[in-house]
């Protein structure tokens, strides 16, 4: 996978915040918006089945937020903390760009 800068740095920021701020219970925690500017930047969707696959090439069908790398959800849980967008939830039904395969 080949990151812009640009990419890189949105992520890095978001992954230094998230090891910043302390773990807040799940129910708290809010969804993600996909008109935040960090999940637009990426191309979040809360139904990874909307996602612009002429923009996101990568996207390919059976991706979702539940079977990424990074995605801190129970397995069966419909949202998760992740990382990316820190203090708050994805759809274990979501897609972005950053999406990493779990091993």
């Amino acid at each position: 996978m080949q990151l812009s800068r640009r990419h890189f740095m949105v992520l890095a920021a978001s992954l230094a915040s998230s090891v910043a701020l302390s773990s807040k219970a799940s129910a708290d925690t809010p969804a993600v918006s996909e008109t935040d500017p960090t999940a637009q930047s990426l191309g979040y969707k809360a139904d990874a089945t909307h996602v612009d696959k002429v923009k996101y090439s990568k996207y390919q069908p059976g991706q979702a937020c539940a079977t990424c790398q990074l995605y801190q959800g129970k397995p069966g849980d419909p949202a998760g903390p992740c990382p990316i967008f820190a203090g708050k939830q994805v759809e274990a039904k979501g897609w972005c760009s950053a999406y990493v395969k779990k091993a």
